[in-house]
């Protein structure tokens, strides 16, 4: 049986990651959390005691890692060749790793690798800033998931005042342009929208009108619930 997935691509702040998740819930898909497995990987390299900058060695040795997510009881578990690591990939030295070895494209490769062998057999649901374009170009629903600058800095103001941090919007917004001109700018997989993706503005939407477009999307596309 051939499987159904949904590529969800767009600029930081957008509501990729909580529109992706609660669709894949209500879909029963895999919600594929790359993050994740970049994380995975840089446990993997710690574990073998590389210096990120050997980037030789990382590119070597990333090719016999091999990573999957699974869904137990509702919560996404992360494997690492067998390993649940679900509990160990949340701390700040995995997340240093992460970063600086997720600039490699011999990582990426795998991951995307990785990425793409998850979507063969299951029905999965990805965000990111280039799943359509690269790494699920056959997606039978590429969606391209965006707001404007001011929305999406006015969301993370908000989210950033609920936790008690301290901060200015003209300084999200800032950096939010900032981070746009550098996705849509870098040299490996620009962030852009597929030819055949669907534009969807959520600037004046609630996450439910977004979600429900997504689903309606799918069904138009022949997913069976």
């Amino acid at each position: 049986m051939k499987h159904f997935s949904i590529a969800i691509d767009g600029p930081a702040g957008a509501g990729k990651s909580t529109i992706a998740k609660e669709a894949g819930r209500r879909l029963g898909f895999i919600y594929v959390d790359t993050g994740a497995m970049y994380r995975a990987m840089a446990l993997y390299l710690l574990r073998l005691g590389l210096d990120p900058k050997d980037q030789q060695a990382v590119e070597e040795a990333c090719k016999g890692a091999q990573i999957t997510l699974t869904y137990e009881e509702g919560l996404q578990q992360v494997y690492l060749n067998g390993e649940n690591v679900s509990g160990l990939i949340r701390t700040e030295e995995v997340g240093n790793m992460a970063s600086a070895t997720s600039v490699y494209m011999a990582v990426r490769r795998k991951l995307v690798q990785l990425q793409q062998e998850l979507a063969a057999r299951e029905n999965v649901i990805m965000d990111g800033r280039d799943i359509g374009t690269c790494v699920l170009p056959e997606a039978p629903v590429k969606i391209y998931l965006t707001a404007s600058v001011e929305v999406r800095a006015r969301r993370r103001f908000n989210e950033l005042r609920e936790k008690g941090v301290s901060c200015e919007i003209d300084e999200i917004e800032a950096d939010i342009i900032a981070r746009d001109r550098q996705d849509m700018n870098r040299e490996h997989s620009p962030l852009r929208q597929a030819e055949d993706a669907v534009l969807i503005d959520s600037s004046y939407m609630t996450i439910e009108e977004v979600i429900q477009a997504i689903i309606n999307e799918a069904e138009k596309k022949g997913l069976k619930r």
